[in-house]
């Protein structure tokens, strides 16, 4: 499905230049070890997620620019949102040239995964669902860039947002492609945005399917 043809040259920057590797053990601590490595995170660095399911209280936070964060799978890394006391997005990111691949954020209380003011956005294998489908206590929004530049959303999958699975708003030079959204109320929703181009992906159980 093609929305709005970009410039055919065009693809998103790369992701950050490897640099030190910062590895997250599988431990009762994983989510103060992931929190305390988002905070000191430095540019170039790769955070890794290990494989297992982690119960999450809070949502995370980074603002540290030219970072990965990486998982084993989004069936193998899960962030579970489900007993989180403290409400607010799964994943917020105010930074630049920010990756986040191989994992899953489930069932949170606000969005799913939120980058905002960001030029350099990478969402790659990433999985975002809420278990009861789209009821009033889901999140709004699953994968959410907005005033964001150069997007790039692939291999991806958000299911049960009460609003939009995947939603770029306010947004230039946006790429989504290869995703599955499913049992939204809108599947995939472009919104005061230019230059995007929006192709094989799969849409289906939505209340609409991709809007602009």
């Amino acid at each position: 499905m093609l929305l709005a043809c970009a410039d055919d040259d065009y693809e998103p920057p790369p992701p950050p230049p490897t640099g030190d590797v910062v590895e997250i053990a599988a431990s009762p601590n994983f989510e103060n070890d992931l929190k305390t490595a988002l905070i000191n995170a430095e540019p170039g660095q790769t955070i890794v997620l290990p494989e297992g399911t982690f119960e999450m209280s809070s949502g995370m936070i980074l603002d540290v620019s030219n970072v990965t964060v990486q998982g084993k799978g989004q069936d193998k890394t899960v962030l579970d949102f489900s007993q989180s006391t403290a409400g607010g997005d799964g994943f917020l990111v105010n930074s630049n040239n920010v990756v986040l691949e191989h994992f899953a954020v489930v069932d949170t209380p606000g969005d799913g995964i939120k980058f905002k003011f960001s030029n350099g956005v990478t969402v790659r294998n990433m999985r975002v669902e809420w278990s009861c489908g789209p009821c009033e206590e889901t999140g709004a929004y699953g994968i959410y860039p907005v005033q964001t530049k150069n997007v790039l959303i692939e291999d991806s999958i958000a299911i049960g947002a009460s609003d939009a699975g995947i939603y770029v708003g306010q947004s230039d030079n946006i790429i989504v492609r290869r995703n599955l959204a499913a049992f939204n109320v809108a599947g995939i929703e472009i919104e005061n945005s230019t230059n995007s181009d929006v192709y094989e992906n799969v849409a289906e159980n939505n209340t609409g399917g991709i809007l602009a």
